[in-house]
């Protein structure tokens, strides 16, 4: 029998872009229409935004593991959780839950290190590419990488909590994330981390200054791997592979 995937929901925009993908890219494992047994549980976004405004990693956390809880009880056999922020409070949780996790981070470096990249510039909210999410995730693959600058990450910020996440979709945002790229491309990056679950909404292969990492498709990819294998075995926020 297949594993059943357990989502973790923050932001709307994003997690309903991880279970479409589970779901359209399943038929390759389950014939027409097929995927694998699904749960998802979401607590109001705004319940994380009031405790990452604060600084409240813990906070976030907990938040985190009152849905693996939840998804344990409805049937799921692993968890994944389609936002890359909240990963940075992963370690706070991790050793009491439930049931085990697919590190967006790891997944996305892993195929960073299978496509022969070396260098990554890193998108995503300002506590996110400010975080050791990805740079410890990145350094454990012999990866390098490269932030936007203040100015650059505070309006990559802004375009995701007052636009993405709310479906709103502009030309000058796809404009400045392209800005952005083509900065860290002249700076010697090989490829760009879309390391927002929206990100990916606005910035894709055809109109990227360089190759892009779609976190979202590349953690619902890996889901549907180990669900169709059923492998469970080895899931952690360590690197796999």
């Amino acid at each position: 029998m297949p594993a059943r995937i357990g989502i973790v929901a923050c932001s709307a925009e994003g997690a309903a872009l991880c279970f479409r993908t589970i779901c359209i890219e399943g038929e390759q494992y389950f014939g027409p229409y097929g995927h694998p047994d699904v749960s998802m549980h979401a607590h109001s976004f705004g319940d994380y935004m009031r405790c990452i405004n604060a600084d409240d990693w813990e906070g976030v956390g907990e938040l985190m593991l009152s849905s693996a809880t939840k998804l344990a009880k409805a049937g799921a056999d692993f968890l994944i959780c389609p936002d890359n922020t909240i990963h940075r409070s992963l370690p706070f949780i991790e050793p009491r839950s439930p049931l085990p996790w697919v590190h967006i981070a790891h997944v996305v470096a892993n195929e960073a290190f299978g496509r022969g990249y070396r260098r990554l510039g890193l998108l995503g909210t300002r506590w996110l590419v400010e975080s050791e999410v990805y740079p410890n995730a990145l350094a454990a693959r012999g990866l390098s990488y490269m932030r936007p600058d203040l100015a650059e990450r505070e309006e990559i910020s802004r375009i995701i909590l007052c636009e993405l996440v709310k479906g709103v979709f502009t030309r000058e945002a796809v404009e400045h994330h392209q800005r952005v790229i083509e900065r860290m491309k002249e700076r010697g990056c090989d490829a760009v981390v879309l390391g927002c679950t929206e990100i990916p909404l606005i910035i894709n292969e055809r109109n990227s200054p360089l190759p892009t990492l779609d976190s979202t498709r590349l953690l619902s990819r890996e889901a549907l791997r180990r669900a169709v294998y059923g492998a469970t075995e080895g899931i952690s926020a360590r690197p796999c592979g």
